[in-house]
């Protein structure tokens, strides 16, 4: 999942990160800022593939698509679960 902000707020990246980080999730997520649009996205992912910049990102999201479907319907359970709480966050205006 990933969206952008007119302007960068801290607060608004950890805001997002708490509210995740006190889900009862399946696997570990983590949000990537490290580009304009932010990301978020399971950590697994990113260790696997040593990086959003890296060569091997899309190679290892097939990966896993094709021969970890455990893994995937625990993420896909997972961003229910997060959009859910999300909509009921109040983000801050600026």
């Amino acid at each position: 999942m990933g969206w952008r902000y007119n302007s960068t707020q801290e607060d608004v990246a950890r805001l997002i990160e708490d509210a995740v980080g006190a889900l009862p999730t399946e696997v570990e997520w983590t949000l990537d800022r490290t580009r304009k649009n932010w990301l978020l996205v399971p950590t697994r992912i990113l260790r696997e593939a040593h990086g959003l910049d890296s060569p091997a990102f899309a190679n290892v999201v097939h990966s896993l698509n094709t021969q970890d479907h455990e893994f995937c319907f625990r993420a896909l359970s997972d961003l229910d679960l997060i959009l859910q709480h999300l909509q009921q966050v109040p983000i801050p205006k600026e």
